[in-house]
């Protein structure tokens, strides 16, 4: 299988519900490192997994939703705890729905994506499954 990862950031402000969650109950920022990888099985007629430019693109403009925004605030959140497993999650979703959009067209639909989330040098999580 290939692969192509593209790499960005984003900043939000958040709270969590429940007493596992201990002082970050409270209102605290975070600053996410995201990877976002494709897999295909086998290379377009170039040579590629997709444009590198156009998989850049399309996670910077997924990013741009969540980016420098608290999200106790956005309704797409209501009531959920918007953990770094949930916003990896999160993240695949709302790519695949561009991915499905044509966001990476002409290159062939990739057969797999993951979302990496770091939210920090030491811990982090990730979603991972197929497109088809």
């Amino acid at each position: 299988m290939y692969s192509l990862t593209v790499c960005n950031h984003f900043m939000i402000a958040h709270s969590f519900r429940g007493e596992v969650f201990g002082p970050a109950q409270r209102l605290h920022g975070a600053t996410y490192a995201v990877e976002l990888e494709i897999r295909c099985a086998a290379l377009d007629a170039h040579g590629l997994v997709a444009d590198i430019g156009r998989l850049a693109d399309m996670l910077a403009k997924t990013l741009e939703a969540l980016n420098y925004r608290n999200l106790d605030d956005e309704s797409d959140f209501a009531g959920i705890n918007t953990t770094t497993e949930f916003l990896a999650g999160e993240i695949w979703r709302r790519a695949r729905t561009a991915i499905d959009a044509g966001a990476l067209a002409p290159s062939p639909s990739p057969a797999a994506m993951k979302v990496t989330l770091r939210e920090s040098p030491t811990a982090w999580a990730a979603y991972e499954a197929p497109l088809a």
